[in-house]
């Protein structure tokens, strides 16, 4: 017999379990550790940026770092939700939900980088579990690329 606080997932539910709810509603989706260390050194690099900003008002998606003037959107993408190739491991409980969710997320950040890259936008795509020294550093350098390139594209006064 099941007591009155026992939780029970809804058939079709994603959740397996009470715990497991709990835990995948912890999961943070901005200010994780990876993003704010990168965030870390960019800043000390001097780059001055948006946090969970939407790079074109009328695309409702977030980038991690937005560089509005320099047009670079920064994304950096866990390995799990964002299907990494090199650590994803398929989940044994309620595989056909999360696959197809994991699917669905690649799906959108392809349609993503090509919606900012046709509107002239520079597309940074970090794994979670890259070294952030070399992430700051690649952002850092891409960043002041374009902002020298749109420096020469500015006719004098």
């Amino acid at each position: 017999m099941v007591g009155p606080d026992a939780w029970e997932p809804p058939v079709g539910s994603w959740a397996s379990s009470a715990a497991r709810r709990r835990n995948m509603q912890a999961i943070r989706s901005r200010d994780t550790t990876p993003e704010r260390l990168i965030r870390r050194l960019v800043h000390a690099n001097g780059l001055r940026y948006r946090v969970a900003a939407r790079p074109l008002p009328d695309l409702r998606r977030t980038a991690d770092m937005v560089f509005r003037p320099a047009r670079v959107a920064v994304f950096i993408d866990g390995c799990y939700w964002h299907g990494c190739p090199q650590h994803y491991v398929p989940p044994k409980t309620n595989p056909g939900y999360w696959s197809d969710k994991v699917a669905r997320n690649i799906a959108r950040d392809r349609d993503t980088d090509q919606r900012l890259t046709k509107a002239g936008w520079t597309v940074l795509r970090f794994w979670e579990h890259e070294p952030p020294e070399h992430c700051a550093a690649h952002i850092t350098d891409e960043v002041e690329r374009r902002r020298s390139t749109i420096q020469r594209e500015k006719p004098c006064s």
